[in-house]
């Protein structure tokens, strides 16, 4: 029997990481895991701690449906945003990797603007 494999992706701003598990097609949802599902404190969602988490019980729903393999496609917020995935996007990989998935490819899916609307913060930018 062939192997099965899923595609793990992880969007990561600064303030939560969520964890979508798809078939390799990418149409049907498997599981899905934020940050506010596995921590208590609110501030925390984002930390690479939730990050582990989170990926512990998605390594853990895909040994349920006999997924073996992982490719990853990584996100941040993108557009005229924050164009860096946050702390818990290495820290998610990481932990798959531990749980015993196999990774496939890492893809960074993030969107770039082709001149699109523009940045907030004004002409002189965010003044603190």
């Amino acid at each position: 029997m062939a192997d099965k494999w899923a595609i793990a992706n992880i969007y990561a701003t600064y303030n939560n990481i969520m964890i979508t598990l798809t078939d390799i097609t990418g149409a049907e949802t498997i599981g899905k895991v934020t940050g506010g599902m596995v921590v208590k404190q609110a501030k925390d969602q984002a930390s690479p701690y939730a990050a582990q988490r989170a990926a512990e019980k998605i390594a853990e729903i895909a040994r349920e449906k006999d997924i073996v393999g992982i490719h990853v496609k990584v996100r941040a917020h993108g557009g005229n945003k924050a164009t860096s995935p946050g702390p818990g996007a290495q820290a998610a990989i990481r932990a798959l990797a531990r749980a015993g998935m196999r990774i496939g490819r890492i893809e960074d899916v993030t969107p770039i603007p082709h001149d699109g609307t523009k940045k907030k913060g004004g002409r002189r930018g965010r003044r603190v």
